[in-house]
């Protein structure tokens, strides 16, 4: 039973609740970046390279045989899965350029002034100047 309530601390801690959150939400970014690269971003560069489509790109090995499928090195999913990196890695690197940003801003600004002297302050250093003019 110890062990049980151990687990159950762990898994409800605010930091391995935050960590799923962010996994869940990074995989539906990762999906979303490969619906980008795949329906918006590679159809275009297809047709700019001569109408290939990227994901039929591939390395016949060894010829299909009767039921047997045929060896390929599918080289076209690489380049997309490649693309899609480099788009994930780059939007990423701007979160967190924007985040560094904000933390510069934030120790950057200047320390608010000190108080002024208080009412009391400024008599006594009246009364310190008197005395010294009179001595």
């Amino acid at each position: 039973m110890g062990m049980l309530k151990e687990f159950q601390e762990f898994a409800v801690k605010g930091n391995v609740v935050d960590m799923a959150v962010g996994i869940i939400i990074g995989a539906a970014f990762g999906k979303i970046v490969s619906s980008f690269v795949s329906d918006v971003v590679m159809p275009p560069l297809g047709v700019l390279v001569g109408g290939v489509d990227f994901t039929d790109l591939a390395i016949t090995l060894k010829e299909a045989v009767g039921d047997v499928p045929a060896v390929t090195i599918n080289y076209g999913n690489f380049v997309q899965t490649v693309v899609d990196f480099t788009i994930i890695a780059f939007a990423i690197f701007l979160m967190i350029k924007a985040i560094n940003s904000l933390k510069r801003k934030e120790e950057a600004a200047p320390p608010p002034p000190p108080p002024g002297p208080t009412k009391e302050e400024q008599l006594l250093t009246e009364i310190r100047d008197l005395l010294k003019q009179k001595a």
